[in-house]
């Protein structure tokens, strides 16, 4: 007539475990539905989602380093890093499209030398407004994360806090390497193809 059970903190994780699978594809769809109302393109769209990824290598290395295991707070770290990747991403995609546009426009978009151009000018007036908006949130988060302070709440703070400067920092790093190189060959397969061929038919 003796059972076991597992009860506590294991029993409240198992619950917030199926929680979770339920919470984290609603914030990812809510996300993406916002990010295509804004951008009205699904490539742009997935451009832009493509900032998760970049931003979890981060949070897997930080909690490797910090020795911290999967938690609410290490949840909640995340879920509020998805919202900062989007917003990031999509100034980045923003400026990209800027300079694409600029060019476009002044007639210096035949090549794909001028794509290069473009896409290179994008990238690069990107950094310092990243490089501020990455510093403003680390400079924040840390004093939160390295805490020692024994207080109520302030594991459960280091834990949300973790997550956030990792993931920023690889998405930082990352966004602006692999976002140019995506965004010349989306422009470069679809739409420079097409501005050449227009250009073509005007030669004799």
């Amino acid at each position: 007539g003796y059972n076991l059970v597992f009860s506590g903190q294991y029993e409240f994780m198992e619950r917030v475990k199926a929680k979770m699978t339920l919470v984290l594809p609603m914030t990812l769809f809510i996300i993406f539905i916002l990010i295509y109302i804004s951008t009205r393109s699904y490539i742009k769209t997935f451009i832009v989602m493509l900032a998760v990824p970049f931003s979890l290598i981060g949070v897997a290395w930080i909690l490797f380093l910090l020795g911290y295991n999967l938690s609410i707070g290490i949840w909640c770290g995340i879920i509020a890093l998805l919202g900062v990747d989007a917003e990031t991403g999509i100034f980045m995609l923003l400026y990209l499209d800027l300079a694409y546009k600029d060019a476009k426009e002044k007639g210096k978009m035949n090549t794909i030398e001028d794509l290069k151009d473009a896409v290179h000018y994008g990238a690069v007036k990107r950094i310092r407004p990243k490089l501020m908006t990455v510093m403003t949130m680390i400079i924040a988060l840390l004093p939160i994360m390295w805490s020692q302070t024994s207080e109520i709440g302030a594991d459960v703070m280091k834990r949300i806090a973790a997550p956030l400067v990792g993931g920023i920092l690889s998405s930082f790093l990352i966004e602006l390497v692999v976002y140019p190189a995506i965004y010349f060959i989306w422009k470069k397969k679809f739409e420079l193809k097409d501005i050449e061929m227009y250009t073509k038919s005007f030669i004799p």
